[in-house]
């Protein structure tokens, strides 16, 4: 059985977490929305920067960059649109 990669699984969960906090705040299709959002723009830029760059610490920083950016915004949605 292959190695667990902690990082990714803490990554997968706070992707997760994001998700499931946008589905119960906002309601299903935001969670939906989240999610689906997510994964349209970290797996190709992912992709896009391990290509260009071979940096496995450089794609770790912009995946976190991107989920990071996302809860943001989603908590000041929240915070200014009720």
């Amino acid at each position: 059985m292959p190695k667990l990669h902690v990082e990714a699984l803490i990554f997968c969960l706070c992707w997760a977490a994001l998700a499931i906090l946008g589905g119960l705040q906002a309601g299903l299709w935001v969670g939906a929305a989240l999610s689906a959002g997510l994964l349209l723009i970290i797996m190709p830029t992912s992709s896009f920067v391990l290509s260009k760059t071979g940096s496995f610490a450089m794609e770790r920083q912009v995946r976190w960059g991107i989920l990071v950016v996302a809860a943001l915004v989603f908590g000041l949605a929240r915070t200014f649109i009720r």
